[in-house]
């Protein structure tokens, strides 16, 4: 399995990671999920990136 196959199989199980985490930390302390949700677009957006620079690198070698 190369690295791109690798980055999309792990985005959905990272992002459920990270939704779970939100809603644990506004069930158990007080920090409201209203205000932390953005950083589940960020984290998509970093993994998109790596995703697409993984995509790159792989074509690059090749001619």
């Amino acid at each position: 399995m190369n690295t791109y196959h690798l980055m999309r199989a792990i985005r959905g199980p990272l992002m459920l990671m990270a939704l779970g985490t939100l809603m644990c930390l506004h069930r158990f302390q007080d920090i409201s999920f209203a205000k932390t949700w953005p950083a589940l677009l960020i984290l998509l957006g970093v993994l998109k990136l790596a995703e697409r620079m993984t995509m790159h690198a792989g074509t690059s070698g090749q001619a």
